[in-house]
């Protein structure tokens, strides 16, 4: 993949050359902040529901992303049954961080390094637009779930609680 430009991540360098029509929404990231996703949604005004935060999983053979609403918490079991293995855990954030490229907290599920098998929890189709990680702290994109769906190769199922 070409280093991206100054400003844009690998994220956004994917969207791009998908031509996928996204908008990049910014703010000062507290480093003192552990919610990345609730700090988000404070920042940028926007309903918890509709703002999506990206998890990395361990299923024991390898590493899988999860995408949930910052309103809700990652289902393990039902993680585990979309993607038909016994049980998942959340990977160790160093892990996440090897296989994405992106820190904690700026893990986006669109750009990653490694390309890992990705669900998306249903209620992302709820929305016209959604918020994701943009593979920063302190930034966030808008993308129609569609496209979402698309660039990340994802499947759909129920997986928040």
């Amino acid at each position: 993949m070409p280093r991206p430009a100054s400003g844009s991540t690998p994220a956004t360098v994917v969207l791009a050359a998908a031509g996928v029509p996204f908008t990049v929404h910014t703010y000062q990231h507290d480093p003192a902040a552990r919610h990345f996703g609730l700090e988000a949604v404070q920042a940028l005004g926007l309903p918890a529901e509709q703002m999506f935060k990206t998890l990395v999983v361990d299923t024991g053979a390898g590493l899988a992303v999860a995408v949930v609403p910052v309103s809700g918490q990652l289902d393990l079991k039902a993680m585990a049954t979309a993607l038909g293995v016994k049980r998942v855990e959340l990977a160790r954030p160093e892990a996440a961080q090897r296989s994405s490229g992106y820190v904690v907290g700026g893990i986006s599920p669109i750009g990653q390094k490694r390309a890992l098998p990705t669900v998306l929890d249903e209620s992302v189709e709820l929305f016209d637009v959604v918020y994701v990680s943009g593979g920063r702290r302190g930034m966030d994109i808008g993308v129609a779930p569609a496209d979402l769906i698309t660039v990340t190769a994802a499947l759909v199922a129920d997986i928040a609680t």
